[in-house]
């Protein structure tokens, strides 16, 4: 028998890491409230509005490509205290940037800690968290992309004087420099160690995050077993046909959770208001109302992917996310010219965002590197990363394009067809893991099979 309470430095080191949580959000929200001044000051056009926000995401394709391979070699500690500094070298250069194409590159520098960060923090947290409280660990991350970028709204609200958005930029240096300096005094992943053949620092680290009485030991074997003749970190290892039905499931979703509209809401929700006629206090009030529904959607999901299941979690929330936006593209049919309109247009776009924070950005963070086996995890979460990344950028190139060409109507009847279609390959595809260990996962993986029926309840 062992005691069940959970080391308080398991927690610390979800909160510390998950810094970089903070720091995606508000570096990816920020622009929004920055793009109100940016586009007046600048004078600059959709398409060019659409650089200025979607060049980040450039650098977070390539932030995730190359932070797999890095960790793989190096070790996730070390990866993510690169991540802080390059995130604090990012926003102060976004901060000083003296015209467009200097501000371009800054973003572009952020996109690289964006990359690393959404790439290896999941990883890092998933490879040290017990097996069941590992979702609400590993969801912490998406709790805190969204407390990043609703005090991104919160600071486009209170610095909406000209010139403010450098002041914005510059914030960011704070929580980077918290998570650099805070990593330091954390441990590396017990699971990389192992795989380095440091089994005697894996078991130190184990016996430091596990309840007393626990059998560590027999952890370090299951570990040992996974990754036992595997050679860590090689792309082309991701080809191995029992691979593939789990590699299937990240990118999938991490597809997904792009093409169902989030981030066209997160980036353009203020701009799309103003051009529909709302006030601009309306609308960046509605962005903090957004960044608010974020925030409550990334607690509640913490608490149901564990309670209710990550599979679960997304087939009850998915629907109603659905339906939020078909009601958006609704109340777009005609000019949003009538109180009644306006107040649908808000709530649909509150609901939206609950429903598809709980049902989706909960579970993209965690089911990856749940589900990828440890001798591919580096180089396959990275390959599900840019995934999301590639799909979040060309949402963020073809928003404010498609509401031009087809109007918000159209371009909302999309998202909601997308959101339809997600829910059909959870149906399919998605397996359920919670409660069980990454090794007892990858055993079921590699059986052969059914990947979802393999681990059904």
């Amino acid at each position: 028998m062992h005691s069940s309470r959970i080391p308080a430095a398991v927690y610390a080191v979800s909160a510390v890491s998950a810094l970089g949580g903070l720091l995606f959000g508000y570096d990816t929200g920020i622009i929004s409230g920055a793009l109100l001044h940016l586009r007046e000051d600048l004078g600059l056009t959709s398409r060019e509005q659409e650089m200025v926000v979607s060049v980040i995401l450039l650098g977070a394709m390539a932030g995730a490509l190359v932070s797999g391979r890095l960790a793989a070699r190096h070790g996730r500690r070390k990866v993510v205290i690169a991540v802080a500094v390059v995130f604090a070298l990012g926003a102060g250069a976004a901060a000083a940037a003296p015209g467009v194409n200097s501000l371009i590159g800054a973003r572009f520098v952020l996109g690289l800690a964006v990359g690393g960060a959404s790439s290896m923090v999941p990883v890092y947290i998933a490879e040290l968290a017990p097996a069941r409280i590992r979702g609400r660990l590993m969801v912490l991350f998406q709790l805190m992309v969204a407390i990043g970028q609703l005090i991104a709204y919160l600071c486009g609200w209170a610095l909406a004087d000209s010139g403010g958005w450098r002041t914005m930029f510059a914030l960011a240096v704070v929580p980077a420099a918290a998570l650099g300096v805070g990593m330091m005094f954390l441990p590396e992943s017990p699971r990389w160690l192992v795989g380095r053949g440091r089994t005697d620092q894996a078991l130190a680290v184990l016996t430091r995050l596990r309840p007393t009485g626990f059998d560590v030991q027999q952890e370090i074997t299951d570990i040992e077993a996974a990754a036992d003749g595997a050679a860590a970190g090689r792309w082309r290892d991701l080809g191995r046909r029992w691979v593939r039905p789990a590699l299937l499931v990240a990118v999938g979703i991490a597809a997904f959770s792009q093409l169902t509209g989030i981030n066209a809401i997160v980036y353009y929700a203020p701009t799309i208001l103003v051009d529909a006629g709302f006030g601009d206090s309306a609308a960046l009030g509605t962005g903090i109302g957004i960044g608010v529904m974020l925030v409550i959607a990334g607690i509640v999901g913490a608490v149901a992917v564990d309670r209710a299941g990550r599979r679960r979690t997304m087939l009850w929330f998915l629907p109603g996310s659905a339906i939020a936006m078909a009601v958006l593209a609704l109340a777009f049919l005609g000019p949003v010219d009538s109180s009644a309109q306006r107040w649908t247009v808000i709530i649909a776009l509150f609901g939206y965002i609950l429903c598809n924070g709980i049902g989706m950005q909960a579970v993209v963070w965690l089911i990856g590197p749940e589900i990828l086996p440890l001798a591919v995890r580096g180089p396959a979460t990275s390959l599900a990363t840019v995934t999301l990344w590639g799909f979040d950028l060309v949402i963020a190139l073809s928003a404010l394009t498609a509401i031009k060409a087809i109007g918000q109507s159209g371009t909302f009847l999309i998202y909601a067809l997308m959101n339809v279609a997600c829910i059909v390959f959870v149906v399919a595809k998605v397996p359920e893991t919670r409660g069980r260990s990454l090794e007892t996962i990858e055993s079921a993986l590699r059986r052969g099979g059914s990947f979802r029926k393999a681990l059904e309840p």
